[in-house]
């Protein structure tokens, strides 16, 4: 049985479907939800679900990420991961922390990598007047958004779309897309999981 930590910085929608997910014949558990933000609200939610949380909180560590990654480091360490999720987690991980976990660390980002890697996704899209848009899982590699893609959904951009509008239908999908990666993968099949 894999095990799985999950890193959040908000209130953990797709958190909580990892979590829902990972029961009867699927080959991983939760062990670990973690957050940046000792008052994300995905904490509370994780902790009702019977997952153990840890909080350490970016902010008092300035720009010295690595401070920071070596104080998160100690309760996902002490997890024993197989597997990282990130799951909404709104902090660049250095290269160091990423070549730890190198090969096990899974993100979802809300456009169609390789296009709007970075933030303010939907609205890039809305305004490059793409017909379609949508989210991917990945490996996390040291570039930002750019690693091996394991898994796509999309969805089309509607006549009167909003950035909001558009967000929540891509976010339906992340709840789709995400579980169904994370189950091939934790079984070791890494091919590509496509929706439409």
């Amino acid at each position: 049985m894999k095990r799985v930590v999950i890193l959040i910085s908000g209130g953990g929608s797709n958190m909580i479907r990892l979590v829902e997910s990972m029961t009867g014949d699927h080959p991983a558990r939760p062990v670990l939800v973690a957050s940046n933000d000792p008052a994300a609200a995905g904490l509370a939610r994780a902790a009702a679900m019977g997952v153990p949380v840890a909080a350490v909180d970016h902010r008092p560590f300035g720009k010295d990420r690595a401070a920071f990654e070596t104080a998160l480091l100690g309760p996902i360490l002490a997890a024993a991961p197989d597997i990282i999720c990130l799951a909404g987690f709104m902090r660049v991980l250095t290269p160091g922390f990423v070549a730890r976990f190198e090969g096990r660390m899974l993100n979802i980002h809300p456009s169609l990598l390789p296009k709007y890697q970075g933030l303010h996704t939907h609205q890039r899209a809305l305004d490059a007047g793409d017909a379609e848009a949508g989210c991917t899982v990945h490996e996390v590699t040291a570039a930002l958004d750019d690693g091996p893609i394991l898994g796509q959904a999309r969805v089309p951009v509607m006549a009167g779309d909003t950035a909001d509008t558009l967000a929540a239908r891509v976010l339906a999908m992340e709840h789709r897309l995400y579980p169904a990666v994370l189950r091939r993968y934790a079984a070791g099949d890494r091919t590509p999981v496509f929706l439409p």
